[in-house]
């Protein structure tokens, strides 16, 4: 009985001994996860893909390190323009490790003095640029641009503990409010200025515009006055040829003479009363009586 039951516990030391060499042997990588594999205190590999691997047992100990994006929110600091004008940003910055062994050999895998550093590094490369760039220069780069211009210089300052910026956003970058409304007037004041020097020239080059149109009106009127003038002139001229020709013996003029006579009759007989008094001389008379004067 006794020997039976020493066997079990054998079995069951055994068991256990088992179970806690396993456990010292096997982990799991995650996803979005580094485990660095350390032997007496030393990185000797690091696991980047997810599954199940072994390591020796109590020689050799895991560390977790995040592979995920992580974001941070950087308190609002202050920065001087160029032009000596202050204004506050408020920033968020997208970071992740992308040299698992630099950042624990550096910032022991630590995330708050990961943060530390890059709060430094992002602060000293806004302070650079924003120093180096008017207001109005900000204001027109605010956006992707001046972001961008952020992310590229703090990431040279960060890449040594093995991490990288993703991303510096911000969020705000405005004036102090004591002095908002001030800048806000002034740069009102300046664009109302702009705009009434392009007013100004606009009505200027309009004024030059119409000047130049009523003079080349003007122009061609007068080229057009003297054409139709020599067209009517040259008209009136073979006029006078043709009736020349139609008329140029006696009897066409007489018989000239008769039509035109008609046509003053028609015109004459104007209105209700169409009577006609004629003196018995008038070539009228004559033509429409035969009365001749030579007569009696």
């Amino acid at each position: 009985m006794k020997a039976k039951k020493a066997f079990t516990t054998l079995i069951a030391v055994i068991l256990l001994a088992a179970l806690i060499i396993a456990g010292n042997c096997l982990y799991v990588v995650h996803p979005k996860e580094y485990i660095a594999v350390r032997q007496f205190g030393k990185i000797v590999s690091i696991k980047d893909k997810e599954g199940l691997y072994i390591k020796t047992p109590f020689v050799q100990t895991i560390q977790k390190v995040s592979a995920a994006t992580i974001l941070y929110d950087v308190p609002a600091s202050d920065v001087i323009t160029r032009d000596k004008k202050s204004m506050i940003s408020d920033n968020y910055i997208l970071w992740h490790v992308t040299d698992p062994t630099l950042y624990i050999q550096t910032l022991s895998a630590v995330e708050a003095r990961a943060e530390e550093r890059i709060e430094a590094a992002v602060y000293n490369s806004l302070k650079k640029i924003i120093s180096g760039m008017s207001q109005e220069e900000i204001i027109a780069a605010r956006g992707d641009r001046l972001n961008t211009m952020i992310t590229d210089d703090a990431n040279a300052d960060v890449s040594i503990y093995g991490i990288e910026l993703l991303q510096c956003q911000i969020k705000a970058l405005d004036l102090p409010d004591d002095n908002k409304e001030a800048v806000y007037s002034r740069m009102i004041s300046e664009r109302e200025n702009i705009a009434a020097g392009y007013k100004a020239e606009g009505n200027a080059e309009a004024k030059r515009i119409r000047n130049d149109t009523d003079k080349q009106v003007t122009i061609m009127l007068a080229n057009a006055e003297k054409q139709a003038a020599t067209l009517i002139g040259e008209g009136e001229a073979e006029y006078m040829r043709i009736l020349q020709e139609a008329y140029n013996t006696p009897e066409k003029a007489e018989f000239y003479n008769f039509i035109r006579s008609l046509d003053a009759l028609k015109a004459s007989m104007s209105g209700e009363d169409k009577t006609v008094m004629l003196d018995k001389n008038s070539e009228l008379a004559q033509l429409l009586y035969g009365i001749d004067n030579n007569t009696d």
